[in-house]
């Protein structure tokens, strides 16, 4: 594959004008830097994001080569724009206990290696860093929010910051992200959304505040803003900010349409390159990302906001194909595509689409079983239709130096995997089954 990517990097302006996906594969011009393609790897918590070893999680430091791994195969596979899973701007913002967090130089050292293993494929990829802060969704005893409002979903009742303390995780925001252009990101991914902290100020669901971070949508909202300022003063006018917004809470005393359209305008004047779509906290009840969700189904909502501001849109949500992703970008419902688990599934997604070859796709069902029920389960996600995904440092498919004629019996789903599996490795496979042909769907 590397020899491949090294040929098509240099002929992506020819390939595009020639394929079937015009507006898939044409580059973004953000003005101090351009996107090769209109393909986003949405940020999806894999447990690769914190250091190998208690002892790096407790005092920082430590590798993450296995994450370094992960993010070059989709590298290769020549995703525009890639987005770590979240990492906390400070202890009490953990997802849980010496989770990753990034809030030193030797924290930043570490993830060189993540940036470093990206840039040098030499596709044209880059990467940005997610800043997420998780407030009540927390799993450890020292959580904080806007109030001491327990999530249904959380084991802890979070503590409300006081005023000083707000000011100080603003800046915590800030020296993250420092740390991170530090690193060698392209730039960082605020969350916004989803039921995180900054969701929680954002919302009357959660934040009950008296003070001058409570009370008004203006009032709710200025933790938002202030991250924003705060980050672009820290890192310059070169950076990518992406904020990831709540277009949709689809929850009691979520954010009326109107006061969505009011914090992105806001947004875009304190400085975000692009808004990224998010869709429902956490502890929502209406499925959003499930099997039983039509593909791209919710792309009206970014469509929404098209017109209100004058930065990139980023759409997101079971958009699993190319043909899907292509036909959301021709009818103007945004400017990027966002995805995550067809990533997953597929690192070389945008490279077979690029080739014309998306009958090869090895294609997302949406079952959340490996990645995040694994997730959910304390372990690394992986993927039910890519066991690669994760273990690219384990599972290697070497060449073999002692070629040998293997029998598998039976083309059912194991025994196809073995056989191509083997042929990619060398060996002269010869399939059997006991129907006249393979059939993949019946």
């Amino acid at each position: 594959w590397s020899h491949r990517t090294d040929q098509l990097a240099g002929q992506h302006g020819t390939m595009a004008s020639k394929i079937k996906y015009p507006h898939l594969l044409r580059p973004l011009d953000l003005g101090f830097t351009t996107l090769k393609n209109r393909v986003l790897m949405g940020s999806m918590h894999t447990g690769l994001e914190e250091p190998e070893g208690v002892m790096a999680g407790l005092f920082g430091g430590g590798g993450l080569k296995k994450m370094a791994a992960y993010f070059r195969a989709r590298a290769e596979g020549h995703v525009g724009l890639m987005v770590t899973g979240g990492i906390a701007p400070n202890s009490a913002g953990r997802v849980a206990p010496f989770a990753a967090k990034l809030t030193s130089s030797s924290e930043a050292r570490a993830h060189k290696e993540v940036t470093d293993a990206v840039h040098q494929v030499g596709t044209g990829s880059k990467i940005c860093m997610q800043i997420l802060h998780s407030g009540r969704y927390g799993y450890h005893p020292l959580t904080v929010s806007a109030s001491a409002v327990q999530a249904p979903i959380a084991p802890f009742k979070p503590s409300a910051l006081k005023a000083a303390d707000v000011w100080q995780t603003i800046e915590d925001y800030a020296n993250c992200a420092a740390l991170a252009r530090d690193a060698g990101y392209d730039g960082v991914e605020v969350m916004g959304s989803e039921g995180y902290l900054i969701n929680q100020f954002i919302s009357e669901h959660v934040n009950k505040r008296t003070d001058e971070w409570g009370g008004t949508y203006e009032n709710r909202t200025r933790i938002a803003t202030e991250i924003v300022k705060r980050i672009r003063e820290k890192v310059g006018a070169d950076f990518i900010i992406i904020f990831r917004l709540s277009m949709l809470d689809l929850l009691e005393k979520g954010n009326s349409w109107d006061e969505t359209v009011m914090l992105a305008k806001a947004l875009e004047a304190a400085g975000v390159t692009l808004i990224n779509t998010g869709i429902g906290w956490h502890e929502a009840r209406i499925p959003t990302i499930s099997t039983c969700v039509p593909r791209a189904g919710f792309s009206w909502v970014t469509e929404k906001l098209k017109g209100h501001v004058n930065i990139p849109l980023v759409t997101t949500n079971r958009i699993n194909m190319p043909d899907t992703a292509e036909s959301v970008l021709e009818r103007g419902h945004a400017d990027v595509v966002s995805m995550a688990r067809p990533l997953l599934a597929d690192p070389h997604w945008v490279l077979k689409a690029m080739e014309g070859r998306t009958d090869e796709i090895n294609t997302c069902i949406a079952c959340n079983q490996a990645c995040l029920d694994h997730t959910f389960k304390g372990l690394h996600a992986s993927c039910l239709v890519n066991p690669y995904a994760g273990n690219e440092t384990e599972l290697i498919a070497k060449k073999t130096e002692n070629k040998k004629k293997i029998a598998v019996v039976g083309a059912g789903p194991a025994g196809l995997a073995a056989a191509t599996t083997a042929a990619l490795r060398g060996h002269e496979v010869t399939l059997f089954d006991g129907a006249h042909e393979v059939t993949l769907f019946d």
